[in-house]
């Protein structure tokens, strides 16, 4: 990153509901490790439709999308790349000379994490969420090889309809299930929404679990991570995701790939906010 930006600076934005700090710590230190003459900068938008337009007029070259506008974006782009059209579900838009590509970097993300964990893939799991972010993590566990699955989700149409894409079955409430795996894919948990005290599951099913996955980044440590890790039970945080997703994100945005220990610092430097 430039120390002053200038008339080349190339901008690179993310749209989010919420919006945090963590992307835009992490591109632009890694942007000023690497002497690119990049900005990255967080925003929301309650016009999606004339933010993915501005995006293609005034040459911003990259965009990451999270919720809610992860679907509402497909119809918005040029081209879809396979990790997005496979889920129907983006996170990342890359501007090249005004024609914009989707991609999903939190598929590749969550893949990458099933396997540096080891995870085997009889393990049985019950997912919570029906949303963009939900396609991408219930989608990545059916393609590495997860068989024994269940969607949790009040919504019956949008849970069903991700059941079914996956080879899963649907329930509105866990109940009395009580599978070794527990994913959270909902805002249950995130710092400043309005169940930001509360757990995404029920404490008995959490307790009997031998293993939780949670995507809230904000904050990494979220009430379900908290209580699993109190018992010593193996976790994957939102924010091992985040990392993952924003170095792909990255590559795409510039063509350049990091090394680990520069990701590492780039990593620890977001968390530092």
């Amino acid at each position: 990153m430039a120390t002053i930006p200038s008339r080349d600076t190339v901008l690179c934005i993310s749209l989010a509901g919420r919006p945090g700090t963590f992307g835009v710590r992490f591109h632009n230190h890694l942007y000023q490790q690497l002497g690119l003459d990049y900005y990255y900068k967080a925003m929301t938008t309650q016009d999606l439709p004339g933010a993915v337009a501005g995006i293609r007029a005034l040459g911003i070259r990259g965009c990451g999308v999270s919720m809610p506008y992860k679907e509402a974006c497909m119809a918005l782009v040029d081209e879809i790349d396979p990790s997005a059209a496979a889920i129907d579900s983006v996170n990342t838009l890359v501007n090249c000379d005004g024609w914009l590509k989707a991609y999903n970097t939190d598929y590749l993300a969550v893949r990458q994490l099933l396997e540096q964990h080891q995870i085997d893939p009889s393990t049985a799991f019950a997912l919570r969420g029906s949303g963009g972010m939900a396609k991408a993590v219930a989608s990545a566990f059916r393609d590495a090889g997860f068989g024994e699955g269940v969607i949790v989700a009040r919504n019956e149409q949008a849970g069903r309809q991700l059941a079914d894409m996956c080879g899963y079955r649907w329930v509105a409430e866990l109940g009395d299930l009580c599978p070794p795996m527990l994913v959270n894919v909902t805002p249950i948990g995130m710092a400043g929404g309005p169940e930001a005290d509360q757990l995404a599951f029920p404490q008995t099913a959490i307790d009997a679990a031998e293993r939780v996955f949670d995507v809230v980044a904000m904050p990494a440590r979220t009430p379900l991570i908290q209580r699993a890790e109190a018992q010593g039970k193996p976790v994957i945080t939102g924010l091992d995701v985040i990392a993952l997703q924003a170095l792909e994100q990255f590559v795409l945005y510039t063509g350049v790939r990091p090394t680990r220990a520069q990701v590492a610092a780039a990593v620890a430097y977001a968390r530092a906010s």
